[in-house]
């Protein structure tokens, strides 16, 4: 399995198919094994290219402490030494944020963005947001990543029906290596482009479950600050919408990218 390496860390990746480049980028202690239910739909038109974030999945996992431009940075190093930019970029919830990043300080590098459910900054504004972080810090410290698993299991998957996906992600996170997974934890609390949506410039898609952690209204609200983007929303879904509303995810996807051209090669 490939691996490279890129300023001071090294980054697992995976790629499948051939045509214009997407990138995709996980969430918050997953991996590139978020998008199995995608890589075989979207390499059927497009070169679907997939990387471990520093200290998850199967890249290095250096001493914090860690960032989101930190996490940017790897991520357009990456894209720079395949030489795969500029990409249609995906980006799911910590994903997101990366995009968020790359869209403000490297806009030359994206044909387009899709965000789903994730946010422009993770700024507690509430005593409910600081309990809300508190208490998934005090989960992994008190009682283990295999406790964070079952307690997301839960929360991502609650159908009687979901019951080997929460089973799938209980099992996934107790791989995380639990220093990593805390600095990244760190990483993204307090963390803002808020102030800079304005500037983003490449067609943009914003994807929100209609059951996510934060309402649809705040993905209206900052949708309506980035020029030209839209909102879908996707019912019957949480967080993980690429998981447990697949094919109605990779419909959107798609049609997006073919409506602003991205399967058109160079």
């Amino acid at each position: 399995m490939p691996s490279i390496h890129v300023r001071d860390t090294t980054l697992y990746y995976e790629t499948a198919g051939s045509g214009p480049p997407v990138l995709l980028l996980h969430g918050l202690g997953s991996s590139t094994r978020d998008w199995q239910l995608q890589v075989p739909v979207f390499a059927q038109t497009y070169e679907v290219v997939m990387v471990d974030v520093r200290g998850h999945g199967r890249s290095a996992k250096p001493r914090g402490p860690y960032s989101v431009p930190q996490f940017t940075a790897d991520v357009v190093a990456f894209m720079e030494a395949l030489h795969i930019a500029p990409v249609h970029m995906l980006g799911l919830s910590m994903g997101g944020m990366i995009a968020f990043q790359t869209a403000v300080d490297h806009p030359d590098l994206l044909r387009s963005m899709v965000i789903v459910n994730s946010y422009p900054e993770l700024v507690p504004h509430s005593l409910s947001d600081y309990l809300t972080w508190y208490r998934r810090h005090a989960i992994v410290q008190l009682m283990g990543m295999k406790r964070m698993g079952q307690y997301l299991g839960k929360t991502l998957f609650p159908e009687p029906h979901q019951i080997e996906l929460r089973q799938m992600i209980a099992q996934r996170w107790t791989e995380n290596d639990k220093r990593a997974y805390m600095a990244s934890t760190r990483a993204l609390f307090g963390w803002s482009m808020a102030a800079h949506l304005g500037d983003i410039r490449c067609p943009t898609l914003i994807i929100a479950a209609d059951m996510d952690y934060t309402p649809v209204a705040q993905k209206e609200a900052y949708t309506a600050k980035i020029p030209g983007a839209r909102l879908v929303v996707i019912p019957n879904s949480r967080h993980a919408t690429p998981i447990d509303q697949p094919e109605l995810f990779n419909q959107t996807v798609l049609a997006f990218w073919e409506e602003i051209g991205g399967g058109i090669r160079d």
